[in-house]
């Protein structure tokens, strides 16, 4: 293993440390337990949104704690749920008087922890909802999910979410626009080579030289099939095949592109993908209304990539458009 790290134990606590220093006039960050919020948090008589899930997906959660998105995020261990506790007190945190909602990703310890939090904020007189993310295609079930897993959908969902909570919306209607993206967004993956756990210290999986995983999720779990490796072209066709036949999307549809890198794919290889990707849309006669490309939700140095497709409407437009002020998305403020 080669990385930047001090002590495999204290990778986490110091990036989060470091974080805050970077963007101190963006967040506030709690150390017993760990968890990140907004500099102005809580702000009174808005909805709070907290996320949150193991670390090592990196800008997701943390980079997205700001003006028009998330209110707290809340970092696990790498590749780690978050125990109840530090997400119970993000949730205090941003409380504003007008509830909170939790938007997490579809997996088993997230979802499980998220609960037990909300019903000990719920005892506290705090009212909650939560929203799971379940946009991967690839697979029906994982080995860390019953039901499809939460994956890139989970950026368009904080980023729009966000954004209603910030015009103002009651708690019904900030989760009716969340579900309501998760409903109509759709996502699957690709892994070239795995990621190393700093505490493992070794690969989660292998792969041959000439080998890729089609299907991954975003810790490297296994996918629909593993085959040779094939042109980029091939790869993009691969995955957006079965994003556009799930929803199904349709000829006239207007949509959001995102093309996201594992972590350790470069730029000008994730733009040859947006570019085929684009080409299958437009003949299907999708209209491509918005784009997002890079690094947003990552699996370390994970080398690959995924592809989202969000079948817009025009308060979901009018919403990602909308000034967001994080560190790793800031538009229109």
């Amino acid at each position: 293993m080669k990385k930047i790290i001090n002590d495999p134990k204290r990778v986490v606590d110091e990036s989060v440390a470091g974080f805050a220093l970077a963007h101190a006039d963006l967040v506030k960050v709690a150390t017993d337990p760990i968890h990140v919020v907004r500099a102005d948090a809580p702000v009174a008589g808005k909805v709070g949104i907290v996320s949150g899930g193991g670390s090592g997906h990196e800008p997701l959660h943390a980079g997205y704690v700001g003006h028009g998105m998330l209110d707290a995020a809340v970092p696990g261990a790498v590749f780690t749920s978050p125990t109840p506790d530090p997400i119970l007190n993000a949730t205090k945190a941003v409380d504003g008087g007008k509830g909170v909602l939790h938007i997490v990703k579809n997996y088993t310890g997230d979802v499980l922890n998220f609960e037990t939090a909300a019903d000990l904020a719920a005892a506290d007189g705090i009212e909650v909802r939560a929203v799971v993310t379940n946009d991967d295609v690839a697979v029906k079930d994982s080995l860390y999910t019953a039901g499809r897993r939460g994956v890139g959908g989970t950026v368009l969902v904080e980023k729009i979410a966000g954004a209603a909570a910030e015009r103002g919306d009651s708690l019904e209607q900030v989760a009716e626009i969340a579900e309501r993206v998760n409903a109509n967004v759709r996502s699957m993956g690709m892994a070239l080579t795995p990621c190393t756990v700093p505490h493992a210290g070794e690969p989660s999986f292998t792969l041959a030289e000439d080998e890729v995983e089609i299907g991954i999720g975003i810790h490297g779990e296994p996918g629909r099939e593993r085959i040779k490796l094939e042109p980029a072209d091939a790869l993009v066709d691969r995955l957006i095949t079965p994003v556009l036949e799930d929803l199904p999307f349709s000829s006239g549809d207007r949509v959001l592109l995102f093309v996201n890198g594992m972590g350790g794919t470069p730029s000008i290889e994730l733009y040859i993908a947006y570019r085929r990707a684009a080409e299958v849309l437009a003949e299907r006669g999708i209209r491509i209304e918005r784009s997002l490309v890079g690094n947003y939700i990552t699996s370390l140095e994970m080398q690959g990539f995924s592809i989202t497709v969000l079948k817009l409407d025009d308060e979901m437009l009018e919403l990602w458009d909308a000034p967001v002020h994080t560190a790793a998305l800031r538009w229109g403020r």
